[in-house]
């Protein structure tokens, strides 16, 4: 073989298993440092190349490269260059199609030392911005950046239409000992589709989706998509320096959940799921109208499987094409802004599916999870668990928490299934798991990892709310970690959801017997700070639609609906509510169809959405409800403990003395007269919420506006008040003050 390379070099080029092919391919200086007697050689791989033309940018000299092997391997020997010069490749293929290309050899590393060390000890909080695909200018020539972590990979490939998807063209560089490959492609650009073709140590080839892409095919395709993040232009400045300049805890917090997939869908073009930019208009108008605070949308990221609802992610920096584009998602969410609706994503760190494509073996070994099962598998949901002892793997989990928040502006992130990256032994029998290196269940690790995650979230994003979904006792999920907390902003009250929905589904001649379900809560209430939970969760595998727990007949379920969505809104805590239990959907969440709107044809299910509204409302309008949510200073109870009329009642109080609201809730359904509770002041009460109320499909049985408080102590109280309290209902009052 004629060349001037190194021969070995050469045929690992050709066979495609070189790491830095950069060492042989592009222009090269191979014979004196002395200008005045420099040789270059220029050395190309085109495997479909009949021949090949070096132009000289500057001069437009042409240089005919030699065919040193069939295969593909191209050398120019230049003599009258002194120095570095700028070239294109004049290609002939075997079709005799002939073009001109700008040589991705020729390109230096653009990646640098610091980016690639900050990376590998888990600190480069924006690596999204260095890896995957992006679409720059170097040398004033256009095309695209690529770049992957793949440590024990013996070579990795751009592929794509651009390369008729051969490995063998745009084999990439190992940057040193990182793991990081790279390569700039002249040319490519926004739209083009690719992925990363990785040869093993064993020689095995793997067709990899790109882990850090910004855009994927629509499922059930895999391929990832050259995307520009930056060329939408956000109008929602003033939402941002609001939200980052409150104090999120003294503020109402009421959440629509929403699975955009089947929220609702076009009929006459086959029941099409809506778009996000239709979602910006018909979904951001539906929840500022019903007064929530927040849409929290089911998991975006990419995902191959529908059933999984989006929590089984494949591409976690690339917001699913499902419904459009990342610049349609952008909009709707923009649009949420504009109209002062916070976004909340769910977010899914604790688990990975094992789709090929995706990120499991990744490079041919246990990259991004463990190797041994016992610590790297979920044997009940069929997924990874990522290993958060690995720099890089906490560096692409924290980064991807920061890029969900900068590049799309979302206001919190929902953080899913926090107990099983808790728990090492979580959904394991004995033997399955492996305990930690002071012989306990907590995974350390995990714990090291969600503390970096909150306080980076925090760093640069102040405003945002960092929500655990944590079902066990786990202590200080919501402290600092400075205090030894988990760090995060509000968890998730299941224990509440529990008891509450337990209670509720029962028959009301048996709740006397269970009224501890029903007030326990308000015991831990305030040792973390809680989210009230209805959520999808609760809706679906045969547990029954919220209307559908309630036992009686049509009017007590609606009835018992009311009643018990009035007690969680008096309840300390802020608030979540799935889709459809707004308007009493009655069948359980389908993910594969819309929520039933025709139901708002019929008028208990369009009063049961006017109760519901008129509920946000009043938790917005009224201090009391919100101001003071963690703290036993906001919270009274008048008389829990009467259990055989059903019947609890409680004060809650904003920072304002007089800013006071007592709640009635009588979950029998029996009405009663003249029940008598106790009063903090003497006024006035006026019924601000009657539950009972015709408007909301009741039997309107109430106190004709409020009743005035009598000198007659009860419930240890200077005052009293003489209450009509209808069946399945609650009551809202409010003293007057002169």
């Amino acid at each position: 073989m004629n060349t001037t390379a190194n021969i070995d070099e050469v045929y690992r080029v050709i066979n495609a298993e070189h790491p830095d092919p950069f060492h042989v391919l592009g222009l090269h200086c191979i014979d004196s440092d002395d200008k005045a007697d420099r040789s270059f050689a220029v050395r190309a791989y085109l495997p479909n190349a009949q021949s090949i033309n070096v132009i000289d940018i500057e001069s437009g000299n042409k240089y005919r490269m030699e065919k040193i092997h069939d295969s593909g391997f191209f050398e120019a020997v230049i003599r009258d260059k002194q120095d570095f010069f700028t070239y294109k490749l004049e290609v002939t293929d075997y079709l005799n199609n002939t073009f001109t290309i700008y040589d991705p050899y020729s390109f230096w590393p653009v990646i640098t030392d610091f980016d690639l060390h900050l990376f590998n000890e888990g600190n480069h909080h924006k690596i999204y911005e260095k890896l995957g695909a992006h679409i720059c200018e170097l040398n004033g020539i256009q095309g695209t950046l690529f770049a992957v972590w793949a440590p024990c990979a013996k070579r990795v490939s751009v592929i794509g239409n651009f390369n008729q998807w051969d490995g063998r063209h745009h084999q990439m560089r190992l940057l040193g000992c990182s793991g990081v490959w790279e390569i700039f492609i002249p040319g490519v650009g926004q739209g083009e589709i690719y992925k990363y073709e990785i040869k093993t140590q064993s020689n095995e080839l793997y067709i990899k989706s790109d882990p850090y892409a910004f855009y994927s095919e629509l499922r059930p395709n895999t391929a990832s998509i050259v995307y520009d993040l930056d060329s939408y232009r956000w109008s929602d400045d003033e939402w941002i320096k609001e939200r980052d300049s409150s104090n999120i805890f003294e503020k109402p917090i009421s959440i629509y959940e929403v699975h955009l997939g089947s929220w609702a869908a076009v009929p006459e073009e086959g029941h099409r799921p809506l778009t996000y930019r239709e979602l910006a208009d018909r979904l951001v108008s539906y929840v500022k109208e019903m007064g929530y605070t927040h849409i929290e949308l089911l998991p975006l990221a990419e995902h191959p499987f529908d059933g999984s609802w989006g929590y089984q992610i494949t591409g976690y920096y690339s917001v699913t094409s499902r419904y459009g584009t990342p610049q349609d998602f952008m909009y709707f969410v923009d649009a949420c802004h504009q109209k002062g609706i916070g976004v909340i994503l769910d977010w899914v760190p604790a688990h990975f599916p094992k789709d090929a494509h995706g990120l499991a073996r990744f490079d041919g070994t246990a990259l991004y999870e463990h190797e041994d099962a016992r610590q790297g598998e979920h044997p009940h949901w069929g997924t990874h668990i990522f290993n958060y002892g690995r720099h890089e793997v906490r560096n692409f989990l924290v980064s991807n928490a920061v890029f969900w928040l900068e590049k799309y502006h979302i206001d919190g992130l929902r953080v899913d299934a926090v107990a099983s990256m808790l728990y090492l032994d979580y959904g394991k029998k004995d033997g399955e798991w492996i305990p930690n290196k002071w012989g306990g269940k907590e995974n350390l690790e995990a714990i090291e990892f969600i503390r970096q995650l909150n306080t980076t979230v925090y760093r640069y994003f102040p405003g945002v709310m960092m929500i655990a979904e944590e079902s066990t006792s786990w202590p200080l999920v919501s402290r600092p970690p400075y205090v030894g907390g988990l760090g995060f902003t509000f968890k998730w009250n299941m224990g509440w959801m529990n008891d509450y929905i337990r209670y509720i589904s029962m028959d009301p001649i048996y709740r006397k017997y269970h009224h501890n379900s029903l007030t326990f809560s308000i015991m831990y209430a305030f040792s973390e700070n809680f989210i009230l939970v209805l959520s999808h969760d609760e809706v679906v595998h045969g547990k029954g639609s919220m209307i559908n727990k309630m036992p009686g007949d049509y009017w007590q379920q609606f009835a018992g609906l009311r009643v018990s969505y009035g007690y969680m809104y008096g309840h300390p805590g802020k608030k979540l509510l799935f889709m459809g239990g707004e308007f009493g959907q009655f069948i359980e969440w389908d993910y594969r169809r819309s929520l039933d709107w025709h139901l708002l044809d019929y008028d208990m299910h369009r009063k049961l959405q006017k109760y519901v509204k008129d509920l946000n409302h009043l938790y917005k309008n009224e201090k009391a409800l919100y101001e003071v949510d963690f703290s036993h200073e906001g919270f009274e109870w008048i008389d829990c403990s009467d259990a055989d009329h059903g019947v609890v009642s409680f004060i809650r109080k904003g920072k304002d003395p007089k800013e006071v609201l007592i709640f009635v809730c009588n979950f029998t359904p029996v009405a009663y007269s003249d029940y008598r509770i106790g009063a903090p002041f003497d006024s006035f009460y006026k019924e601000i919420l009657n539950s009972d109320s015709e408007i909301y499909g009741g039997s309107n049985i109430g106190n004709y506006g409020g009743v005035g408080a009598e000198h007659q102590p009860f419930h240890g109280r200077p005052y009293s008040i003489r209450l009509h309290i209808p069946p399945l209902g609650m009551l809202v009052l409010k003293p007057q003050f002169e």
